[in-house]
């Protein structure tokens, strides 16, 4: 799956994909935020998809290039304890090393080496560690042992040990999505706000989180003397059809597409939920999830956004830079 350009968009562990939506038995559907980025971003950067990494058909050829992709995850191990199969973070990179000496066996160790380091990756974590840990239930066990500074402080620690060890595991160049509004999706609007308004406490832990998060990554580049990890404010990306659906074609940003009761924010989108006739209209398609096309607004940003959107650069930079290596 070679470009045109020396660097290879979506090879190798193609993206390093984590905190999405649903197991890699089931990597499709509207729901799927972070597989959409992924395939969006590989239309945009002329690639095809991949196959997760546990597909049974990841066999010859096809195997040099795979994704990581396992939902309701987080930072913590005892985040999303309330779902069964999950594969944690260290599981998921425990995986990528799998990977690589497979893939060592076929090629080589070298161009093994060099085609992991050509790879773009892609990790997203940070959201389930409030909706599905601190914020989970009332006084959760993680909300009575930190304050909310505290266990921000807590969860970037943990994530830059784990973005550390992507790096010495070879990963040269790494898009790092902060958290979106959490505070906004039809879930907690159902279960916090009276009248529609994204929820402050939740919208401060986001903005929290990733202020941090975003100082993490530029003390990281500084270490390792080079722009290995790019920030994503994905805030910031979605934040604007939140605020104003209409100018993105949507004729709403609270409702869901599918769901039940207020927002179609409660439950899951099931056989027996609301179903809107038209999903391009909606900006979230189930309680949690942006929609597809909502997905692919924020993928833009990721390849034409500004400053303010991608630090230090955005990925047609990228492409332009590394093409000429």
């Amino acid at each position: 799956m070679a470009t045109t350009t020396t660097w290879r968009p979506l090879p190798g562990l193609t993206p390093l994909l984590t905190g999405s939506i649903h197991p890699v038995t089931n990597p499709q559907g509207d729901s799927l935020t972070d597989v959409t980025y992924l395939i969006s971003s590989g239309e945009h950067l002329g690639a095809e998809p991949t196959l997760p990494y546990l597909s049974p058909e990841l066999q010859g050829e096809a195997a040099c290039w795979c994704q990581l992709c396992i939902g309701r995850i987080g930072i913590l191990n005892d985040t999303g304890i309330q779902f069964i199969n999950v594969i944690r973070i260290n599981r998921q990179l425990q995986h990528f090393e799998e990977y690589q000496e497979g893939l060592s066996v076929m090629i080589g160790q070298s161009q093994a080496q060099k085609l992991v380091n050509q790879a773009l990756f892609l990790i997203t974590l940070g959201g389930n560690d409030f909706v599905n840990n601190y914020y989970l239930i009332p006084f959760s066990a993680r909300s009575r042992q930190f304050s909310l500074p505290d266990y921000v402080d807590y969860l970037v620690f943990e994530y830059k040990k784990i973005l550390a060890r992507l790096h010495e595991m070879g990963a040269r160049r790494a898009l790092v999505t902060g958290t979106g509004p959490l505070g906004c999706v039809p879930a907690e609007l159902a279960l916090r706000s009276l009248d529609g308004e994204c929820d402050p406490e939740l919208q401060r832990a986001a903005s929290l989180f990733n202020s941090q998060l975003f100082q993490v990554l530029e003390e990281l580049n500084s270490q390792f003397g080079a722009d290995v990890f790019i920030s994503a404010n994905a805030f910031r990306m979605h934040m604007n059809y939140v605020t104003n659906p209409e100018a993105f074609g949507f004729t709403t940003s609270k409702v869901a597409c599918c769901g039940q009761g207020p927002y179609n924010g409660l439950g899951l989108c099931t056989m027996a939920s609301n179903l809107c006739e038209d999903r391009s209209k909606y900006a979230f398609w189930d309680a949690f999830h942006p929609s597809e096309k909502a997905c692919r607004i924020v993928v833009s940003h990721f390849m034409d956004g500004s400053s303010e959107y991608m630090n230090p650069m955005n990925l047609s930079t990228i492409l332009s830079m590394d093409a000429t290596i």
